[in-house]
């Protein structure tokens, strides 16, 4: 028989990290509240025993208020679990105490499992979990997830479980009056019932359950040093304060951004060259099996250029940079960002957790659209949504780094250049930010009006990282999922944009004849056609926008390879680029309508086709009109 296990606790108490654990499921986990956003599920054997685990979202309270609350508090309703296991933090054992009493006050079948406790021993904080258990009459096992410690004894506690009268909060006596020899349902009836007849009574009962959470607190944690949390208040000090907060941000921002771009163009090179190595012999394989040419060339020139430049053109950056970013949120830091941020989201009328969005939205767009689940309001998750196109995902990164290195940056010092290309990539993604702020705002006073909801965020503590952990979660997990996604739009990407090369009408190919049709549009907007084509046909990935380019400009029929930015600089030049086509070339790559990925995303999230055309056109009006304002100024001037 298979028992089912369901896991309970606040954000960011390891929860996930212990699901992941005992189930070998690799789901997300991160040092910030509001990574699970629904019902994840998994299995494992333990001594011949068959487990389920269900890995409900963190939430604070089981009087929900929140989709996240909700879920979890209509899960252990239900019942329909043999164990529900409660996940407290060693560090902040005061506030997860909260939800195991109100969790037992739901249901018997109780484990409380109190994870962190080597981050607690290192501030001096201990744990009598005997005297705890003994309290609460439920079993009470102490772990250390991240390092596989007391996972053990846990899968036995859960083995050996029987249900058994537990620890129940004591009320007012007027309100315990009212509960004598009710069971618990009845009990849990009766104090909603006179929650809802009266608030005095609500606050009462608010205020004796926090009473009795400090009640056996102060029993069971024991402080060798009281101050122990003295040092990370003068850190949140300084990277939450109003003068220094932001200015740290965008600094660590520009940091990461120059170790990508700098330690990220040996290896796309090595790709490349390793590429162009196989090119030949999968054309020589393929005329051996006496392929016809026009497939040949297909496969060849075709589907395989194609993705071997998604390949080697995302997966550097992406390997440098998602490590980077995961570290940082391990540690803490990205919370404290979204922390800066909330109030300008207030101030747009939109909810704080946009910013946490945000942040997803920075690897993958569509991860950013998935993510708007937190959001418990649908108008504030529809923001979220319409809004994450504008923060660059990765696969916007090559084009502009490449755009800035070629027109915005004069040396060619590599260590110099890369730093000018981080700094100007910098102020790209402040700007980006700066347009989020406004959109959010134009939305929220015109297709979605309302008030913003109360958010609360907390800032976990800092946490040391386990890099290597983070290095293959990070590629593994992030890194060529994102990848692989990228590599099967790219395969039909690559059949269009071949047949468009070398069908010909009246002598000129398809492709030519479309940009030739685009001309006019795109001077109107200081660009060309066959910028506008490029963008077009590279919606299915948006990496490819360069080598499309270069099919126009060169009237080829497969994607080319440039031997050197400077090279690239010179046909781009020589085709009538200037410092006005680079700059609105960036707002374009910044700004314009989401990948193929991110759309289907966004249809699959919001499941309407009206908001999702909205997600479409709305970048396409915003940068253009801004080209055509940039274009309208450079000509006045």
């Amino acid at each position: 028989m298979t028992k089912t296990i369901c896991l309970v606790g606040n954000p960011n108490v390891g929860k996930s990290t212990i699901f992941n654990a005992l189930t070998g499921l690799k789901q997300h986990t991160g040092n910030w509240a509001g990574k699970t956003v629904g019902i994840m599920q998994g299995n494992t054997t333990y001594k011949n025993e068959e487990f389920t685990f269900i890995d409900l979202p963190g939430t604070y309270s089981l009087k929900y208020s929140s989709a996240e609350e909700q879920i979890a508090t209509d899960y252990i309703k239900s019942e329909k679990y043999d164990v529900a296991v409660v996940i407290c933090d060693a560090t902040s054992l005061k506030r997860s105490l909260n939800l195991v009493l109100q969790t037992l006050e739901l249901t018997n079948k109780v484990i409380v499992c109190v994870n962190l406790v080597d981050e607690a021993l290192k501030k001096g904080i201990f744990i009598e979990s005997k005297k705890l258990e003994n309290i609460l009459k439920v079993p009470v096992i102490l772990t250390s997830a991240r390092n596989k410690k007391g996972l053990d004894n846990l899968e036995e506690a859960i083995k050996n479980f029987s249900e058994k009268e537990t620890y129940l909060p004591k009320y007012h006596p007027l309100i315990e009056e009212q509960l004598v020899n009710l069971n618990k349902k009845e009990r849990l009836d009766t104090l909603e019932k006179m929650s809802l007849e009266s608030n005095l009574v609500k606050d009462e009962i608010i205020k004796d359950l926090d009473k009795n959470t400090k009640e056996i607190f102060n029993q069971v944690v024991i402080f060798k040093n009281r101050n122990y949390e003295e040092k990370e208040r003068k850190l949140d000090k300084i990277l939450t304060s109003k003068k220094t907060g932001i200015p740290i941000m965008i600094l660590t921002l520009f940091v990461i951004l120059w170790i990508t771009i700098f330690f990220s163009n040996i290896p796309s090179e090595m790709l490349f060259n390793f590429f162009r190595f196989l090119e030949p012999k999968l054309t020589s394989l393929f005329n051996f099996w006496h392929l016809p040419k026009f497939f040949n060339d297909l496969l060849v020139l075709g589907i395989y250029r194609t993705l071997t430049w998604v390949i080697a053109v995302m997966l550097p950056p992406m390997a440098i940079f998602f490590p980077l970013f995961t570290i940082l949120e391990d540690y803490g830091f990205l919370p404290r960002l979204a922390f800066n941020i909330d109030k300008v989201f207030q101030k747009c009328q939109a909810c704080g957790k946009q910013c946490l969005t945000m942040l997803m939205g920075f690897g993958c767009n569509a991860v950013g659209v998935t993510g708007s689940r937190i959001i418990e309001s649908k108008r504030e998750r529809l923001m979220a949504i319409l809004t994450n196109v504008f923060v660059p995902c990765n696969g916007r990164f090559p084009t502009l780094i490449a755009i800035i290195s070629m027109f915005f940056i004069k040396t060619t010092n590599s260590f110099t250049s890369t730093m000018g290309s981080a700094l100007i990539l910098t102020l790209i993604i402040t700007f980006s930010f700066i347009i989020t702020f406004l959109v959010s705002y134009f939305l929220s006073k015109t297709f979605l009006k309302g008030l913003p909801s109360f958010f609360i965020l907390e800032l976990p503590p800092f946490r040391k990282p386990k890099f290597l952990s983070v290095i293959i979660h990070s590629i593994f997990d992030k890194t060529l999922h994102i990848l692989g996604r990228a590599i099967i739009v790219a395969i039909p990407a690559g059949v269009i944009l071949f047949l468009l090369g070398n069908i010909f009408i009246n002598n000129q190919s398809m492709l030519i004849i479309l940009s030739g049709f685009l001309q006019k549009f795109g001077l109107l907007i200081g660009l060309d056609g066959v910028i506008l084509v490029a963008f077009l046909l590279s919606f299915p990935a948006n990496e490819i926008v360069i080598p499309i380019m270069l099919m126009g400009y060169l009237a080829s029929g497969s994607l080319v390879e440039y031997e050197s930015l400077e090279s690239l600089k010179n046909i781009l030049i020589t085709n009538g680029w200037t410092f006005l086509t680079a700059l609105n070339f960036l707002i374009i790559t910044l700004l314009h309508y989401p990948c193929s990925t991110t759309i289907l995303t966004i249809k699959k999230e919001i499941g309407s086709l009206k908001w999702t055309l909205l997600a479409i056109v709305l970048p396409i009006i915003i940068s253009f009109s801004l080209c055509f304002i940039t274009t309208l100024i450079a000509h006045f001037l």
